[in-house]
């Protein structure tokens, strides 16, 4: 569900952002050493920056934007904590970039983009759902690939979950949806979604953290 910059601000100011692991998602790391990330890099909805921070320093050509002002300050400090000042992040509205083009124009086009939990925000707003994915098109290379990391329907659990065929269905003209597969999340249990763990009956580890079923699609822009 799409939230003001207000709101996801408290979840950083307040460290309740479940997604916030102090690290990248498993799955994501896991694409970078198949090879499926190359070029000029947008991580939408960067939040902690950790992806951000990793492909900085392994050398790529990386940009991390977030609607949220104090989840770009965070990331800031985040990368600033773990030895990569290179990372580079900025304010963006990934809504905005899809209703006018000059907006995503100032950010030019990427080769690769890699949406962590982003996409599956809008879900149950169409509307939302089809301006990003036009941004996301806009800001893609002709041959360029959007990776998307969603939470999937396939179980219950905390946070908006969407299935394989959202994915399909958002993905038409203009694009070619070359894989898509069961995939994992990592989150950790915090005073946001709490009373929801406890509903579901999840298990998290000791330390908090629960791994959910999610989607990982791998996109190419036409």
């Amino acid at each position: 569900m799409t939230q003001t910059a207000e709101f996801w601000n408290t979840a950083y100011d307040n460290d309740t952002a479940p997604w916030v692991i102090g690290e990248p998602q498993p799955a994501i790391v896991a694409l970078e050493r198949a090879g499926h990330i190359r070029g000029r890099v947008l991580d939408p909805g960067t939040g902690a920056g950790e992806h951000t921070i990793m492909l900085t320093r392994l050398g790529y050509d990386v940009l991390g934007v977030d609607l949220s002002p104090s989840a770009v300050a965070h990331a800031r400090r985040n990368a600033a904590e773990k030895g990569v000042p290179a990372a580079r992040f900025r304010v963006a509205d990934a809504l905005r970039l899809g209703r006018e083009p000059a907006a995503a124009a100032e950010l030019g086009v990427f080769d690769t983009i890699v949406d962590s939990a982003l996409f599956h925000i809008f879900g149950t707003e169409p509307e939302a759902r089809a301006d990003y994915v036009r941004a996301l098109h806009t800001l893609t290379e002709p041959g360029g690939y959007v990776h998307v990391l969603a939470l999937s329907t396939a179980e219950p659990g905390i946070g908006p979950r969407i299935s394989d065929t959202l994915i399909r269905e958002s993905f038409g003209t203009g694009w070619e949806l070359e894989d898509l597969q069961p995939s994992s999340y990592r989150g950790r249990v915090t005073g946001l979604v709490a009373a929801e763990v406890e509903t579901l009956d999840l298990k998290p580890t000791a330390d908090g953290i629960i791994d959910t079923a999610a989607w990982l699609a791998r996109i190419r822009r036409l």
